[in-house]
């Protein structure tokens, strides 16, 4: 068996039938299915680069798309956590401080991603068949594997301790 005292009490805290969490957790899950399934499509028929007249404005405007869809989401957790009670053991300044901490350390890992990448090299151009000439290892990729996904979520998790 299992104890799921710990969960139940996690769920006494947040409203699962609350709009605005509602509207988070879409946003947050439809945001990535979304930007695959489109780069996985432009992969196999080129149909974007046809419209857009060529493969590199394709991907700017994916990726243009992508930085809104990205925007939405970030409106829509940040409604969330207005809306949802917090945890009385988070009301205080090492926690809001903490928060500020790791957010800014995500952002580090974000922004410094988008700089070793570029534009296309971050909004799926390889997809486009837009290939960086080497793969990149300098920082923060000489650090994390994945310093866009670890930054961003460190960007959430710094959001919700603030």
């Amino acid at each position: 068996q299992v104890d799921v005292t710990a969960m139940a009490w996690l769920f006494g805290y947040v409203d699962v039938t609350d709009s605005t969490f509602i509207a988070a957790v879409l946003s947050i899950a439809f945001n990535p299915l979304f930007w695959n399934v489109v780069a996985r499509w432009e992969h196999k028929t080129r149909a974007l680069s046809r419209v857009f007249g060529s493969p590199r404005a394709a991907c700017y405007c994916l990726g243009a798309v992508i930085l809104m869809l990205n925007c939405v989401r970030s409106r829509c957790f940040t409604e969330a956590m207005k809306s949802q009670p917090k945890l009385e053991g988070l009301d205080c300044h090492w926690a809001y401080y903490s928060g500020l901490a790791i957010l800014a350390v995500g952002t580090l890992f974000v922004i410094s991603s988008f700089l070793a990448l570029g534009f296309t090299g971050t909004f799926l151009g390889d997809y486009f068949g837009i290939l960086m000439e080497a793969k990149v290892t300098s920082f923060p990729f000489s650090v994390l594997d994945n310093p866009m996904y670890w930054g961003s979520t460190a960007v959430y998790l710094g959001w919700s301790l603030m």
